[in-house]
């Protein structure tokens, strides 16, 4: 009994800490923001079922529920897999949450602020679109979702060596979407070397 007591507060762990990052991955390799969220919410429905036969020494969770994910992206891709179920979660301040939250002064931007972000995140999000999938997989598992080069190769069925060499073609796709010209070509030998 211990064991599914213990099973359980894993899994909880991993979903608090992961969930958001569960969805930012679907949503990167659908590009399909509604889809990723039924994605993600099927991954952790698959996760949760089969939390019990995850054997820890055989690697990273992290690494097991971006597999999950990845497959679920995969089937939703291909159109196989039956409909999958929505689950909405409902979040709320406790009162003393609500009191600090209502001490601290507005922490938002400024309107100006707000402008120039979009900008920024609207042209990060169109060079990332741009690169390839293998490519862009890699740059988001190591660079957005902080997994290491095993892990991604965990998630991937890859080799190490091919993580690498995805995230150094991704990385200089990237430099050439959003560096200036002489500053890409730096940054492009730079990632050779």
């Amino acid at each position: 009994m211990s064991d599914r007591r213990s099973a359980e507060r894993d899994f909880d762990a991993l979903y608090r800490d992961a969930r958001d990052d569960v969805y930012a991955y679907a949503a990167t390799l659908l590009r399909d923001r509604a889809a990723a969220e039924d994605v993600a919410a099927a991954a952790f429905e698959r996760a949760y079922r089969r939390r019990g036969r995850y054997d820890a020494r055989k690697g990273s969770p992290r690494a097991w529920l971006f597999a999950i994910v990845r497959n679920c992206c995969r089937t939703a891709q291909s159109g196989k897999g039956g409909a999958m179920s929505l689950m909405i979660y409902e979040s709320g301040l406790g009162e003393g949450a609500a009191e600090q939250l209502a001490s601290h002064p507005d922490p938002r931007p400024t309107p100006e602020e707000e402008v120039q972000q979009k900008d920024v995140i609207g042209r990060v999000r169109e060079a990332v679109e741009a690169v390839p999938e293998p490519f862009r997989e890699a740059v988001v598992l190591r660079d957005l979702e902080e997994l290491s080069y095993a892990e991604i190769a965990e998630v991937t069925g890859v080799p190490i060596g091919t993580v690498m060499s995805r995230l150094a073609r991704g990385r200089a796709i990237l430099a050439r979407e959003l560096l200036p010209p002489d500053k890409a070509t730096q940054e492009q030998s730079r990632s050779m070397k």
